[in-house]
């Protein structure tokens, strides 16, 4: 059997106001000649479909207009969906039927009481496989899994989950199948990008270890993570990472797909081979200058001397400036030196310089920055920065409240 593995489409994004779709639409049409020229059986998509949780009806139809496309151009393909942190369980369950019908499975939700719903039984023109296709997990959906001696633990119940679903596939693969796992959370070690994913700090934890997957997994297949990397240095635990870039500290991604197989020998042990798909990349990423700041002067020439004709679609462009540079006209001066230029701006990042720090304290070049902090570390540095509370540790009770209200708003982020 041959799977491919993608995840993090984000369809609808709006990428500092500019819409995508051009470029979704281009992944889309790679990945159709990508399915046939591999003869891929299944695909997995490992959660965050679209960028919220009320996408437009066109990132809507992004996604139903591929699957049957898909389903046009490989009659045997199957596709597999789970719901990620972006996506409302309820709005993706909700295309559930209409996608059936295209022979693809959608999870959307874990149900303690019905773990079974998220395993998966495949047979694809006489290859089998068996998914554990969990979705993000939310706090509520595994409060009744989380308890421990020492108080509720998100990483407990996402452990119990897994092992609830997990011990329902191994019954039912009695015929030795590829056993694959799908997940979408943050696995110990993997690499975050800087301003596109937000730490999932649930009870203040954020990252699951990759044991929860258990060890019979053929291949693991997972989402959230926007750069594509091994987990646990393991060659068949992996993101897949986002088809296209989602911010500029994505610029320098390679994006791929992964295209997995599974051989069986006569004594039906399974190998798995994994060969990663470079995405092409139809819009450019770029922020000018490409190093450290530069006057507003020698800004201006670099944009105006910035070449635009080798590209195809137009390039997302952003500069950057020191703060210390007082000219009062360099919104006005930047404009000038784009007018012409086939790009779509993204704005200019006021650069505060860093020579007056002594110490290990950290510094934001971009107040977006601040936005992607673990609340918990904001609330250690209020706590160090005010000369009331300074020495002072934060109480647990202080510490047990924002987790609760972190905990409460990432669910209605699901509604």
């Amino acid at each position: 059997m041959k799977v491919l593995h993608t995840s993090d489409w984000h369809l609808g994004q709006q990428f500092y106001e500019h819409d995508r779709r051009e470029e979704h639409t281009a992944f889309f049409t790679w990945l159709l000649t990508t399915l046939k020229e591999q003869q891929i059986d299944l695909l997995l998509v490992a959660g965050d479909i679209y960028h919220t949780a009320t996408p437009s009806a066109s990132a809507e139809n992004q996604l139903y207009q591929f699957i049957k496309d898909a389903k046009k151009c490989c009659p045997q393909l199957h596709v597999v969906i789970i719901a990620g942190n972006h996506d409302s369980a309820n709005r993706i369950l909700a295309a559930q039927p209409l996608l059936a019908q295209f022979d693809t499975h959608v999870v959307g939700r874990f149900d303690i009481n019905t773990p079974s719903n998220t395993v998966i039984e495949l047979n694809i023109n006489n290859k089998r496989a068996v998914v554990v296709a969990m979705p993000f997990l939310r706090s509520s959906d595994i409060s009744s899994l989380s308890q421990t001696k020492n108080g509720p633990s998100y990483a407990q119940g996402v452990a119990n989950a897994y092992e609830l679903a997990l011990d329902h596939a191994y019954k039912i693969n009695e015929q030795n199948s590829p056993l694959i796992v799908m997940g979408h959370l943050h696995a110990k070690g993997g690499d975050i990008s800087s301003d596109s994913e937000r730490n999932l700090v649930i009870g203040g934890e954020e990252s699951i270890s990759a044991n929860v997957f258990g060890n019979k997994a053929n291949y693991v297949a997972l989402g959230h993570l926007h750069k594509a990397q091994q987990v646990a240095k393991n060659e068949t635990i992996r993101y897949s990472g986002t088809p296209i870039p989602m911010s500029f500290s994505e610029r320098n991604y390679t994006h791929q797909v992964n295209v997995i197989e599974f051989k069986s020998d006569e004594k039906q042990t399974i190998s798995t081979t994994v060969n990663p798909l470079y995405i092409p990349r139809s819009a450019d990423v770029i922020i000018l200058p490409k190093g450290e700041c530069v006057p507003l002067s020698d800004l201006c020439e670099q944009i105006k001397n910035f070449d635009t004709a080798q590209n195809t679609v137009a390039p997302y462009l952003r500069v950057k400036l020191k703060s210390s540079d007082t000219d009062t006209t360099f919104r006005e001066q930047i404009e000038l030196a784009l007018e012409g230029k086939n790009v779509k701006f993204c704005g200019i990042e006021r650069v505060r310089e860093q020579t007056t720090q002594t110490n290990n304290d950290p510094v934001f070049e971009d107040l977006s920055e601040i936005e992607m902090l673990n609340p918990q570390n904001l609330l250690e540095q209020a706590f160090a920065n005010d000369k009331d509370m300074a020495g002072q540790s934060v109480p647990d009770e202080l510490k047990a409240l924002l987790n609760n209200v972190i905990s409460e708003l990432t669910e209605q982020e699901q509604l």
